[in-house]
């Protein structure tokens, strides 16, 4: 029996600083949403490499079991480890991240001696989820199997969500490449959950709406696609919607933001919710998460599912 979400990417140590002290956790996109995922009570799993024998994989593999995500395919590799990112935030909550990561593990999965393991298990799940952050650390050849992957989960009835976050410095200022790759996996997508501010980077548009159009010509049947303001554009069923972010809040610090959003969406659909009603739920998690400093915040601090 396979989970209801699994999320395939890294997971880093993450450094951040307040009132001139310096604090580790753990963090990255996909994980963060498959935290996110098993708290909000559907079923989630994390495909990755990390290290073996270093304190900081075995603190990431224990962070996720804590948090009920399976890390059956979260392997190994000796003497590598993980990867590692610094966070700088300003007064309005607005982050920069600070990369160090060219010799992370995660890099090589689908091109390690049990990556079956994983292609299995990304068969087995209902839904896959990944992002332009997993596609940017990965060989062209990394590529090619995690395509290939997933056309073959995709055949045995695995459900595609994709979350673009796009960001240049993983491409090496390559734009055409980015976008060849890009598109390549948009078109095995069920479920885009991009930013506007990405795409419109990512695709040469200035609006919001050549940023959708963008995306819709991949023929993707459900694109989110959340905008600066907290707003979502929403197309599906054949429908497009604006839906208002129903309250504003002084973000502490937006790390995660769109990785909640994404995990309370894709939940809500699981368990049958109308996409605007995932939108409403999603919105509401980002919004508690955001006033919080860090990736994860503590669990007593999340907003109860359902609010």
């Amino acid at each position: 029996m396979g989970v209801d979400v699994l999320a395939i990417g890294e997971c880093m140590v993450e450094l951040s600083t307040e009132d001139g002290r310096c604090s580790l956790a753990y963090g990255g996109d996909t994980f963060n949403t498959a935290i996110y995922c098993a708290r909000e009570g559907v079923t989630s799993g994390f495909a990755t490499a990390l290290g073996a024998g270093d304190p900081y994989s075995a603190a990431i593999l224990e962070l996720a079991r804590s948090e009920g995500v399976v890390t059956d395919v979260a392997l190994s590799v000796a003497g590598r480890l993980p990867g590692l990112y610094a966070i700088d935030i300003d007064a309005a909550g607005e982050r920069r991240f600070f990369y160090w990561r060219e010799s992370s593990p995660a890099r090589q999965l689908f091109e390690l001696a049990e990556a079956e393991k994983v292609i299995a298990a990304m068969r087995a799940a209902k839904w896959v989820y990944f992002s332009g952050i997993t596609l940017g650390i990965y060989s062209d050849d990394g590529l090619s199997r995690f395509h290939a992957a997933l056309e073959a989960a995709r055949a045995a009835g695995t459900k595609i969500a994709f979350d673009g976050n796009w960001r240049p410095a993983l491409w090496g200022g390559d734009i055409d490449h980015a976008r060849a790759v890009y598109r390549r996996f948009l078109s095995l997508a069920h479920l885009l959950l991009p930013s506007a501010d990405d795409e419109k980077l990512l695709w040469g548009v200035a609006s919001e709406a050549e940023a959708l159009d963008a995306l819709n010509e991949h023929g993707v049947t459900e694109i989110v696609m959340t905008c600066g303001a907290g707003d979502v554009l929403l197309r599906a069923g054949g429908r497009q919607a604006r839906l208002p972010l129903q309250e504003r809040v002084q973000p502490v610090d937006t790390t995660a933001a769109g990785d909640s959003f994404n995990a309370a969406y894709l939940a809500a659909r699981i368990k049958g919710l109308s996409p605007e009603a995932a939108v409403e739920r999603g919105q509401a998690l980002a919004r508690h998460v955001i006033g919080h400093r860090g990736a994860i915040v503590p669990r007593g601090a999340v907003v109860p599912r359902g609010a």
